[in-house]
């Protein structure tokens, strides 16, 4: 079975958290926690990718490779992409992009989307997603929805309700809430960053959607484990530290 890697894009200029990757959670940054956890899984490497001095200063102290990327790029792809180039990854290689704002991120739910596309020889993208079984879900746009056919193969992501129906009843209807996790042929990558945004993309604000627009398959699964809250405000920030608490500390298992 073909090995994976692990890149981490962390970057400084968050707008509505700076320095996010830097926050303190428990007495370690961030970035701490999810580098922690994605060392956990089968990867045979785990590498944080930062445009910022600082960040890879916090790293130094915890012995975490990272490798210095543009300030210039718009997504955490651009710079994944940048690292496949600068570490000289195999283009065959499998690369798992991890989040930087996940520090709950569940190691098995890594592994689980390496061995998607592992798995599925004819795509070149894996993520994953969850059952969505609270309406405010349905309702918030910065909880993004997916639809798959019977393959799981992706149909589309939209920040609005899909499939649309005139009364809502999750007793008995399905709606899944994408996770922003994927894994990627090094090759795709590569390819994905030449491409100009579509007019999907741009409307919606989902770079994924770039990948459906030129043709390329996303195979979905269903999580394995239930995905942690992605820290984008200083409200998730104290949700999260109230999470590690309760647990009696850092008990990330």
């Amino acid at each position: 079975m073909t090995a994976f890697r692990v890149v981490i894009p962390a970057r400084y200029a968050a707008s509505r958290l700076p320095a996010k990757p830097l926050c303190d959670i428990g007495g370690k940054p961030m970035i701490q926690h999810v580098y922690e956890q994605a060392c956990k899984s089968d990867a045979i490497s785990v590498v944080v990718a930062t445009d910022d001095e600082r960040i890879a200063k916090a790293c130094e102290k915890f012995s975490a490779p990272t490798c210095m990327t543009s300030i210039e790029h718009l997504t955490g792809t651009d710079r994944v992409a940048e690292v496949v180039q600068l570490m000289n990854y195999d283009l065959n290689d499998i690369i798992v992009n991890v989040q930087g704002d996940q520090p709950l991120v569940p190691y098995e739910n890594i592994n689980q989307v390496s061995k998607s596309l592992m798995l599925d020889e004819t795509a070149n993208i894996s993520t994953l997603c969850e059952r969505i079984y609270e309406q405010s879900d349905l309702d918030n746009p910065a909880v993004v929805k997916v639809v798959f056919d019977l393959n799981y193969r992706a149909l589309y992501f939209s920040r609005n309700l899909i499939p649309w129906v005139k009364e809502i009843d999750l007793r008995y209807q399905t709606y899944y809430k994408h996770i922003g996790l994927y894994a990627y042929r090094a090759k795709t990558i590569q390819n994905f960053v030449q491409l100009p945004p579509s007019t999907l993309e741009l409307a919606e604000s989902l770079e994924q959607l770039r990948f459906l627009a030129n043709s390329e398959k996303i195979h979905v699964n269903i999580a394995v484990k239930n995905a942690p809250l992605e820290v984008n405000t200083p409200e998730d920030l104290e949700k999260i530290r109230l999470i590690l608490q309760n647990h009696n500390g850092i008990h990330l298992n």
